[in-house]
């Protein structure tokens, strides 16, 4: 499995758009260790970049109310 197949598996899982088939691929890539490693760092990146966003806090106003 690709890490661009890892990639695509594990956006339509978070998604929640797996298909039956991709289902099976993805549990199926449980059992192997490039793919666990391929999902990991699909999963960190998903995460990091989650958090990256959650940390961006707007300027505060400086208008005078």
């Amino acid at each position: 499995m690709s890490n661009h197949d890892s990639s695509y598996l594990i956006e339509q899982l978070l998604n929640n758009n797996l298909s039956r088939a991709e289902l099976d691929e993805f549990l199926a890539g449980l059992h192997n260790v490039d793919a666990i490693q391929a999902y990991s760092d699909v999963l960190e990146a998903h995460f990091n970049e989650l958090i990256r966003q959650n940390n961006h806090t707007p300027a505060p106003d400086t208008q005078a109310e």
